[in-house]
């Protein structure tokens, strides 16, 4: 569409140049470029489940029982309010205003442009180590369809799991040093090497779980957001379901309150928080949990419709990820509390944290009651699909990237391009399931989905508030909303010009300060790992300086926008007129290009 001399004209064009209508978008949608959600329960729901992830489980119930019990809370709810929910409404915001993803919105301060590939980069390695994760959970959920469970045995080899069952021998074997547990997930479903440095073959067994689960994602994601929306249906719904049943199970076994205790009982510790490891994991773990800078945020709100109220989502979201974190926290330390009464020991020996929970503690305190294959399978298929949930905001950045920087090319074959994504991803995996693979995984989780993220965040919030104009994103925000109070605003400006940055300043500091080589238990990454982590690192954070140099080399490079012959008359259609600055009517390039 566009005006000449007050005249409307319609084009049969698309705003991209393309005149075929994207099977993917309904009758409905108000953007009939790219669609819109189905509805705003699908959206709500993706972006929970987006949120809420395998951290809310793995991480923050043993932080929480780490640095205090609940004095953690305190801190915990501080850093949500003063970085977490300002860099959540920012970036949703963001992406809703414009209708793009993480690198198109940076047309609004183009030498940024570089921060959105980070993400992109990001997001690309982080879901091949996620679905990684997702398929340790697919072959644990299989291997609980058996009873007894295959790690309550004593000897825990590929020959023999069910000769033998958890005894008194086994209890000594765990206190002296592995439970049979640990053994399996090193010696059955890793097949563990020594070291990095031994690869060792393709592990088939979780080769075939990968690609499954790369199926589940890519069948989800076939239509985009259109099939995704009515998957999220189940998978950010049954979590709870599942969450709900552990803990009714959980509070009713004995020694559970001695979990609980450990966990934010009569045991807190207030004088934790005079320690500054504690404030600073306490923000990490906002910043990771909300899924902040990863770009699928971005990603998912550029599907909304404009007038979409996204600080009453980015409020919701958030709360309900907290709150998911802090009652997921019950159902896992109640069940541990039992573990420790059972193995009388202290529940300080029996807690862990990632894939030690997932897939060593948890697993064998659930071995210890009645129908374990039941709790076994429910808690396995409630991390496959915490999982998912993420994986599908993680490809669909990629997939949303790849859209907008192609519309002509890629416009009606989304289907095409997610398929391709996930084939690629899936192979790009295939070190991930090698007898050295956890080393992988533990490697790009380190150096891909750390301070890389900070770095991103930081950028977005000064770029957006001082580069951008802060009082500016507001105004566009209040085209969405609605115009609110200078009140209503003090909160937010007060985090966005200052606030926001100074904390992840500090964490970023502070993390490169702190900052030791991984290591995966006792086992040491050789110098060309940390290497390759290191350059993985770069090869994220490298595309910020390229981009902004070169936006800066074009823009000196390309003729200003009032260079042609200096009278009106003399200018005619090629140059327009001096100073025009509505785009639609014409675009003054050093192509001379008209824009209909």
């Amino acid at each position: 569409r566009f005006t000449l001399s007050g005249v409307s004209i319609t084009s049969p064009v698309d705003s991209n140049g393309s005149n075929k209508q994207d099977p993917h978008v309904g009758q409905e949608d108000e953007n009939t470029d790219r669609g819109n959600w189905s509805s705003k329960r699908e959206y709500m729901l993706s972006m929970i489940g987006y949120a809420v992830g395998l951290g809310n489980v793995w991480r923050f119930p043993y932080l929480a029982y780490k640095h205090g019990g609940g004095a953690f809370l305190i801190p915990y709810t501080i850093m949500l309010a003063v970085a977490g929910l300002p860099l959540f409404f920012m970036e949703s915001s963001f992406g809703q205003f414009c209708s793009q993803g993480p690198i198109n919105v940076w047309k609004a301060v183009p030498i940024l442009q570089g921060v959105g590939i980070t993400m992109m980069l990001v997001s690309t390695f982080v879901a091949i180590y996620y679905n990684v994760i997702i398929a340790y959970s697919i072959y644990y959920l299989f291997a609980s369809c058996q009873y007894p469970l295959p790690w309550s045995a004593k000897d825990c080899n590929s020959t023999g799991l069910l000769d033998c069952f958890f005894s008194k021998e086994a209890r000594n074997e765990f206190t002296a040093g592995q439970s049979p547990s640990e053994k399996y997930w090193d010696e059955v479903a890793l097949q563990r090497t020594s070291s990095m440095n031994e690869t060792g073959p393709v592990v088939w067994h979780l080769a075939l779980c990968l690609l499954l689960a790369w199926i589940l994602v890519g069948a989800a994601l076939f239509k985009g957001i259109k099939s995704s929306g009515k998957v999220v249906y189940f998978t950010a719904t049954f979590p709870y379901v599942v969450l709900f049943i552990l803990l009714i199970r959980g509070v009713t076994l004995e020694g559970a309150k001695d979990g609980i205790e450990f966990y934010i009982g009569s045991k807190s510790n207030l004088t934790k928080l005079t320690d500054s490891e504690v404030w600073k994991d306490a923000a990490t773990q906002i910043f990771f949990s909300l899924s902040i800078a990863w770009g699928g945020l971005m990603a998912l709100s550029s599907y909304n419709k404009f007038y979409n109220n996204c600080y009453q989502d980015s409020i919701i979201v958030c709360v309900t990820n907290c709150g998911t974190s802090v009652f997921a926290g019950f159902a896992i330390f109640s069940i541990l509390g039992h573990m420790a009464h059972v193995y009388q020991r202290p529940v300080s020996e029996v807690a862990d944290a990632g894939f030690g929970l997932a897939f060593i503690a948890y697993p064998d305190a659930l071995s210890k009651l009645p129908i374990s294959p039941l709790w076994s399978i429910l808690f396995f298929v409630m991390l496959i699909t915490l999982g998912l949930d993420s994986q599908f905001a993680g490809i669909e950045v990629i997939a949303t990237c790849l859209q907008d920087a192609y519309p002509k090319l890629l416009k009606s074959k989304r289907g095409i391009v997610t398929t391709a994504v996930c084939i690629v991803l899936f192979l790009l995996g295939l070190p991930c399931i090698t007898r050295a693979g956890i080393y992988w995984v533990n490697l790009i989780d380190t150096f891909c989905a750390g301070w890389i993220l900070l770095v991103a965040g930081l950028l977005e919030v000064l770029g957006l508030s001082i580069l951008y104009g802060g009082n500016r994103f507001i105004k566009d925000i209040e085209m969405m909303i609605g115009s609110k109070s200078a009140l209503f605003w003090l909160w937010w400006r007060a985090c966005w010009f200052f606030i926001t940055p100074v904390v992840l300043s500090i964490i970023l500091v502070w993390s490169l300060y702190t900052f030791t080589s991984p290591t995966y238990g006792s086992v040491a990454y050789p110098d060309w790992g940390i290497s390759l982590g290191w350059g993985m690192t770069a090869f994220c954070l490298i595309w910020i300086p390229i981009l902004a140099v070169w936006k800066r080399i074009k823009e000196a490079c390309s003729p200003t926008e009032d260079w042609g012959p200096y009278l009106e008359c003399h200018r005619g259609e090629r140059y327009g007129t001096r100073g025009a600055t509505d785009p639609n009517i014409f675009v003054i390039s050093n192509k001379f290009t008209t824009r209909l």
